[in-house]
């Protein structure tokens, strides 16, 4: 198979109230050729003014090209914006303003984009932030991306949310981490550190990674409590849940190690020059302890 003649990539518009558009333009201005071969998924008013924004320093232009197909995206000339618009969206929310339009649009692009990609149409997704309360505002059922494309991949499948158990990884070359929890109070994700929560999270993580590497990761446990735990001293949660399910772990052959204290794991697992990681990736116990390393 030709480039030409290769699946495209979908590009979601994001929160026409924020930085979304705006972010995507400037990368079709800045790079045309890496991103040929990409379209993106919103509305037409939405992506001019978003192409006005990043010209105000230039003289140049940046029109937008209108597509019928994900395929078109393989003729649209350089630094043009090839837009595949959505029928029924709203037109740009003014910029810093929270919006249940905004939200609506925001997430009707998501769904599109992510249903042509289970259906084989396009080769993958690219998603630009979108704002979770305007989600919430839009009567969206989903908090964010991963739930909004967990609720997809189920749909498609035809199976329920509990049969289609996903995580969040955050991944660059110096480091990755997975969440046992994604978007919930912190209140709520201390109690979803449970021995199945995390087992069943090592497993995922298990698995896409030995599918990404091509052998089985080293996979190193973050605990939940300051020093995980201190035998105790600081919380039971290693004790009691944490470490029952990495021996479970282990007992199915996977690499998994820990708990570790939380506060020295990550830079353990760094892979940086001159200092080599000890993990390929780092079991968090929920959001901000994994997405501030």
């Amino acid at each position: 198979m030709s480039l030409s003649e290769s699946l495209a990539i979908a590009i979601t518009q994001g929160d026409c109230a924020g930085i979304g558009p705006e972010t995507i333009a400037k990368a079709f201005l800045d790079a045309p050729e890496t991103l040929r071969g990409c379209f993106i998924v919103g509305e037409l008013e939405t992506l001019r003014r978003a192409a006005q924004a990043v010209l105000r320093a230039g003289n140049c232009s940046l029109p937008v090209a209108v597509i019928d197909s994900p395929d078109q995206a393989w003729s649209v000339p350089a630094r043009c914006l090839p837009l595949l618009p959505l029928d029924g969206l709203p037109g740009p929310a003014p910029w810093g303003q929270i919006s249940r339009d905004a939200g609506y649009a925001a997430a009707r692009c998501v769904e599109w984009a992510a249903n042509a990609a289970l259906q084989g149409r396009i080769a993958a997704l690219v998603t630009a932030p979108l704002h979770k309360e305007a989600l919430s505002l839009a009567g969206v059922d989903f908090p964010g991306h991963t739930e909004l494309l967990q609720a997809a991949a189920a749909a498609h499948a035809g199976v329920t949310l509990d049969q289609m158990p996903v995580r969040m990884m955050l991944a660059n070359d110096e480091l990755r981490t997975v969440l046992v929890s994604i978007h919930m109070s912190l209140r709520d994700a201390l109690e979803a550190v449970t021995q199945p929560q995390v087992l069943e999270t090592l497993r995922i993580t298990h698995l896409a990674l030995t599918r990404t590497l091509g052998r089985a990761p080293r996979i190193a446990v973050a605990g939940l409590n300051p020093h995980a735990g201190e035998g105790g001293l600081f919380g039971r949660e290693e004790i009691e849940a944490i470490a029952p399910a990495i021996a479970a772990a282990r007992a199915q052959g996977m690499d998994v190690h820990g708990p570790f204290a939380p506060d020295t794991v990550f830079m353990r697992a760094r892979n940086a020059p001159g200092h080599p990681g000890e993990f390929d990736v780092v079991l968090a116990m929920y959001h901000d302890q994994g997405l501030i390393p």
